[in-house]
């Protein structure tokens, strides 16, 4: 099948598409990316979906209208990407969509119990005419999982090596970790996880201190003119998230705007300059990773596959090879895969599996009771063709 998968991420940056042939099933599913393309918010959209994440900032009435024009957002870029691909929104069987997360509810007791995604499949259906399927997360939190992270079942089907135990580690506003044995071990199982802030509390402080001009540290620039303040690196490793056990998620409403400008008001109180704060919380992201490892890894890790926006900061890589040692780290393009748009293809390959009505979510990631069929569909105007070649 021909399926396009659409993707928005923590750091609300740009929707990223993936034209992607998806064939077979576990475990001889075959994902060949067709074409990639990332297309960057106006400063208007993203800074409405950044007021639109914060509650003490956003409105229903402005979270109702998101849904509505983040959705053609979606919509258009889809319908550039397929003609940008060479084909016609005919070609298309499905389109996979993860939406816009705004609110990812973690409990005190670290049961999730709600996610919001906004972007309204109907919309995606209508300019397209390709049956959509969207909400992925919903139903493995009815199912008492974290409804993440969902990016693993691909990570388990595509990436486990022959000899090898393997992390397979996002670093986009939040980080990821998939703990992957190798092929060869038939009994252990996989582990998976989010180990923390990725690049949301660096982003977010970069913003401020340049009042705008750039939204992420590029190359790690800024952290290269700084000292990492190590005493109140140690204070922020011992943010309670981290000791945590697994299964276990988390997002904006605890690493998001509010706690990195409580973060940058700290910093002043200590007297540390902008180049030592975003050195300090450029590290925080580096070793939040490798505590997780330290703390969680099921057996020693050999190799460690980067993916994310955090994959292109030389500071952030550089530390992870340090901290990570002996393990060799890359990246997924080392392994023949473009990571800037494998969530997207993530979420190609999820349609796909609920179309042909087979569960998508492992206990063993999301700590549901039970594997689920996941997303809900909303029929385009190939509906009708596609049930009749089901």
């Amino acid at each position: 099948m021909l399926i396009l998968g659409l993707m928005s991420g923590t750091s609300a940056d740009g929707v990223d598409v993936a034209v992607c042939d998806v064939r077979g099933a576990p475990a001889d599913l075959s994902v060949a990316l067709l074409h990639g393309a990332t297309y960057e918010y106006d400063p208007p959209m993203r800074q409405r979906i950044l007021v639109c994440c914060d509650p003490a900032e956003s409105r229903v009435d402005q979270i109702a209208a998101l849904h509505v024009d983040l959705a053609e957002v979606f919509a258009r870029r889809a319908l550039d990407a397929i003609d940008q691909a060479g084909l016609s929104p005919g070609d298309i069987d499905l389109v996979g969509s993860h939406g816009q997360t705004l609110w990812h509810n973690v409990l005190p007791s670290g049961r999730v119990n709600v996610s919001l995604q906004v972007v309204e499949p109907a919309v995606i259906a209508e300019r397209t005419g390709i049956t959509t399927i969207s909400d992925f997360r919903a139903r493995d939190i009815a199912a008492g999982g974290q409804g993440a992270p969902l990016t693993s079942i691909v990570d388990w089907l595509l990436l486990r090596h022959p000899r090898y135990w393997r992390a397979i580690q996002n670093i986009g506003g939040m980080g990821n970790v998939t703990f992957l044995p190798p092929l060869a071990d038939a009994s252990t199982p996989p582990v998976a996880f989010d180990t923390g802030p990725g690049n949301a509390l660096l982003d977010i402080a970069v913003s401020h201190f340049t009042g705008g001009a750039l939204n992420y540290d590029r190359d790690g620039r800024l952290a290269g003119q700084g000292r990492v303040n190590e005493e109140w690196l140690d204070e922020l490793l011992r943010h309670p998230y981290y000791a945590r056990d697994y299964p276990k998620t988390t997002g904006r409403e605890t690493f998001g705007t509010a706690a990195a400008l409580d973060l940058v008001a700290e910093a002043g109180r200590r007297g540390l300059t902008s180049a030592e704060v975003i050195a300090t919380l450029t590290a925080l992201t580096a070793t939040n990773i490798a505590d997780a490892y330290q703390r969680f890894a099921p057996a020693p890790i050999q190799e460690v596959i980067l993916g994310g926006g955090g994959r292109h900061n030389p500071v952030i890589v550089g530390l992870l090879r340090q901290l990570l040692a002996p393990a060799a780290v890359m990246t997924h393009e080392d392994i023949g895969m473009d990571s800037d748009f494998k969530e997207a293809l993530v979420f190609a390959v999820l349609a796909h599996e609920t179309w042909r009505g087979r569960p998508a979510s492992l206990p063993a990631f999301t700590g549901a009771r039970h594997a689920s069929l996941l997303g809900q569909i909303t029929p385009g105007a190939n509906f009708a063709d596609l049930l009749g070649r089901r």
